[in-house]
């Protein structure tokens, strides 16, 4: 019976540096110490230093174990119904550039399902499944505008994994407290002590928190060390006081006016400007109502305005920038200011008592109402003023940039935000039935998801007339593309009509017509993808 020979044995007592030395050296001129005289020294000596080699790899010096980490944080939501967990598994490993980098064809992009897909979980209170998670980490790594959903959904266990892996580590980052416990609010003595003692993210965070149920307790607890904290600290805590302000921040908000940094001068200044009833408001009212008159000595009223000729020490210490940027004007640079500080209805008075449509409706002498106007947008933007807003924005119906006080689609778009969903969904599909989708992105952006049924109808006739034109196609992929992410998925009955290739016009672009059919195809299957998946999401839960 053949036996298989026993692995060589190093000679006693040589260690690796020996056979190392005696490799080099050679076997006749040193021999290690114990050697074998009945074996070859060459073939012994590689024979000894493969078997060391094995040790040296696999052998493991005894220490003390680790500590074991702790159990992660139990999550007491609802698992995901077993058609959204696989669902969502498919949404996670559709990964980016595995699509074809050019025609998209008329397959649905997955990728861009994913955010709204989170944010229907998230809003119905589902738990992940926990062998999705890493997955889930690395979506969040790879796209920040996934993050703030992604981080909610994945919950506490996905904290506890960051911990476990340098890639991840910035779910803790993204996390309030850097996802280290705040204290109960009501142990005064633990707060303060995190207040004084915690590291930044958590100092952060315990302010924002206390903020949102006890904005009184939070300027308090900010007071107590504003002195010793550093300015770009300050400037980040101060920012936190927007959350609730009210007129009781008026005398700390004062007293930053004084701070050696210009920026938390500046951010004390806006916050109080967006009290109408501060000090600081009403000294802006009155600079501001001293530029601005209403002249009645002409036929016609009109406005006039006679511009700040210099910035002095008390406007520069209520904010106002006295360096104006290249290629502006310092007279208009500080009257913008002065006239985007001062509270809305300071304009009444000075104006004759007018309403904000008859005060934009006046005439502006001596080429000073682009500037006055861009100023009262501002104003209705940072005041969140939905009269003025109306006023400014104009008719839907005027031209792209034409509303009395919106020099740009942009301003508009920032106007709308301050008007209810309703009412800015309306205005949006009135201005695209007038002008069509080449200037509406933009205004389509502040709309909320999905979309209104009238701004979803205003959207599909305003793409059907486009392709009935023979209009350039890939023109139209933004708004095509909000379509697939916004529009009611109801509406994917009324577009089966428009997945057809339709006969090519004389002066349409080649190829159009196969391309607005393949669009119509996507929008079509992703509407009812989004239908799918919300079904999918109602579906009973199974117990884990």
């Amino acid at each position: 019976m053949n036996r298989t020979p026993a692995p060589p044995e190093a000679p006693a007592g040589d260690s690796w540096e020996d056979l190392v030395i005696s490799a080099l050296l050679g076997t006749d001129r040193r021999t290690p110490s114990a050697w074998d005289p009945r074996r070859e020294a060459p073939v012994a000596l590689l024979d000894a230093a493969a078997v060391e080699t094995v040790r040296r790899r696999a052998g493991l010096r005894p220490a003390r174990a680790a500590a074991r980490p702790e159990p992660a944080a139990a999550d007491p939501r609802p698992p995901l119904p077993p058609a959204a967990a696989r669902r969502l598994s498919m949404l996670l490993a559709d990964r980016p550039g595995s699509g074809s980098g050019g025609r998209r064809g008329s397959a649905p992009d997955l990728r861009e399902l994913l955010p709204q897909w989170l944010a229907l979980a998230n809003s119905r209170g589902f738990a992940p499944p926990p062998q999705l998670l890493p997955a889930l980490l690395d979506a969040a790594r790879g796209r920040t505008d996934l993050r703030p959903a992604a981080l909610t959904f994945a919950g506490p266990r996905a904290l506890w994994l960051a911990r476990l892996r340098q890639d991840w580590r910035f779910a803790l980052r993204a996390a309030p407290g850097g996802g280290a416990a705040l204290p109960d609010l009501d142990d005064r003595e633990r707060m303060t002590r995190l207040w004084q003692e915690g590291l930044f993210a958590e100092r952060v965070a315990l302010l924002a928190a206390v903020r949102a149920r006890q904005p009184a307790t939070a300027r308090e607890l900010l007071s107590t060390t504003w002195a010793t904290e550093r300015a770009e600290d300050r400037l980040m805590f101060l920012d936190s006081l927007r959350t609730g302000l009210d007129a009781a921040d008026e005398p700390f908000l004062e007293q930053a006016l004084t701070d050696r940094s210009r920026n938390v001068r500046s951010t004390a200044a806006e916050l109080l400007s967006a009290l109408p009833g501060s000090a600081l408001a009403g000294r802006m009212a009155a600079r501001a109502g001293s530029c601005v008159a209403l002249d009645r000595t002409r036929s016609e009223p009109a406005i006039v305005v006679e511009a700040p000729h210099e910035c002095d020490a008390e406007m520069e210490r209520d904010g106002v920038v006295p360096k104006a940027p290249a290629g502006r004007g310092e007279r208009s640079w500080w009257l913008g200011q002065l006239v985007e500080a001062a509270p809305l209805g300071t304009w009444s008075r000075v104006l004759g008592g007018r309403t904000p449509e008859e005060a934009v409706a006046l005439p502006v002498t001596d080429d000073w109402q682009g500037e006055l106007h861009a100023a009262w947008c501002r104003a209705a933007v940072r005041q969140r003023d939905p009269a003025w807003s109306r006023a400014l924005l104009g008719s839907p119906s005027a031209p792209e940039a034409g509303g009395p006080g919106a020099v740009s689609l942009a301003e508009r778009a920032k106007l709308l935000t301050t008007l209810e969903a309703a009412e800015r969904a309306e205005w949006v599909a009135r201005f695209i039935a007038t002008h069509g989708l080449s200037e509406a992105f933009q205004l389509l952006g502040v709309c909320a998801v999905p979309w209104s049924e009238p701004l979803g109808r205003a959207v599909v006739d305003a793409l059907n007339i486009a392709r009935d034109a023979g209009s350039y196609p890939w023109s139209f992929s933004g708004v095509m593309g909000l379509a697939e992410r916004c529009l009611d998925p109801a509406e994917a009955a009324r577009l089966d009509g428009l997945t057809s290739v339709p006969d090519e016009q004389e002066n349409a672009s080649p190829g159009a017509g196969g391309y607005w059919a393949e669009s119509f195809q996507r929008l079509t299957t992703t509407l009812r993808l989004r239908a799918t998946m919300s079904a999918e999401l109602m579906a009973p839960t199974t117990a884990t």
